[in-house]
């Protein structure tokens, strides 16, 4: 079965797209510090996002002037990659981001993981279980 790679790069996003002030669900483990922690909620929040594909929860997480470029050249705006991320072609039917480690760096924060997820196509009714790093 192909992946598609703005599904695969939803994780990602949700590092470059985050905003430190937004309220979300925590997972204690991650965090070392209040700002790690504020973090760690964003990244579990643009996780059940993902999970639910809902574009509300997507756009507040996302940044207004996000970019996502495709691997193929393509390249997104906020509004074009939540409509793709939530158009029903595919469902997640679970995320998981293992072994999560979070730095924070002024303004910034770089979150990396390990992204298992299982997945179905909508055209065809097809599970799959991808698994990445990010």
């Amino acid at each position: 079965m192909t992946i598609n790679r703005r599904d695969l790069a939803l994780s990602t996003l949700a590092v470059s797209a985050l905003v430190l002030s937004a309220p979300g669900v925590t997972t204690p483990a991650l965090a070392a510090s209040a700002d790690e922690d504020a973090v760690a909620k964003k990244v579990e929040a643009f996780r059940l996002a993902q999970i639910a594909a809902d574009p509300k929860a997507l756009g507040a997480l996302c940044w207004d002037d996000l970019s996502y470029s495709h691997s193929s050249g393509k390249v997104e705006d906020k509004a074009t990659f939540i409509t793709n991320a939530t158009d029903g072609k595919s469902k997640f039917l679970s995320i998981e981001y293992k072994e999560p480690t979070i730095k924070v760096v002024g303004p910034a924060a770089i979150v990396r993981f390990h992204w298992v997820a299982e997945q179905e196509m909508a055209a065809d009714g097809k599970k799959c279980r991808p698994t990445f790093t990010s």
